[in-house]
């Protein structure tokens, strides 16, 4: 086993989760390879979202996730397989969104599954990458008269 590669693969996607809640566009999108392909299932969107390329993923990304949502995403249970210059991976996942405009606390859980590529300048991306929930919740704020979001490193000074 290339424990080297597993290593790798493994910082690869928890920098994939950290750069998407950070916003940080352009590291966000330096994990995915140029010829990406994303396929990610939410309720909360409606009809699957069918992504293909890096700029198509990362632009969804950038327009749907703005300073009004508020997402964090927590992987474990990697599962990687190396195959060369190539990799196969599934990972246990949970998020919470809340998206401020709306008032609306979303919750969920899942597993992805990816391929990754090790590029010609010897970086890791992801190649493909998707999920399928095993869960999904929404909730109104306002059912939660209580409710204070006290800190939000996006929202207005």
């Amino acid at each position: 086993m290339d424990l080297a590669a597993v290593e790798a693969i493994r910082r690869l996607k928890y920098r994939y989760f950290r750069t998407l809640d950070l916003k940080l566009w352009d590291e966000f999108g330096q994990t995915l390879t140029e010829d990406a392909s994303g396929r990610y299932g939410t309720h909360a969107m409606g009809e699957p979202l069918i992504f293909d390329g890096r700029a198509a993923i990362t632009a969804f990304m950038r327009d749907n996730l703005g300073p009004s949502v508020v997402t964090v995403h927590i992987a474990n249970h990697p599962e990687i397989e190396v195959h060369g210059d190539n990799a196969t991976g599934s990972w246990a996942f949970e998020d919470t969104v809340i998206a401020t405009e709306y008032g609306v606390l979303i919750r969920g859980a899942g597993y992805y599954t990816d391929r990754y590529r090790r590029d010609a300048d010897g970086r890791w991306r992801i190649a493909e990458t998707g999920y399928r929930r095993i869960y999904e919740s929404s909730q109104a704020l306002s059912d939660t008269p209580s409710h204070t979001l006290l800190s939000n490193m996006w929202a207005a000074r």
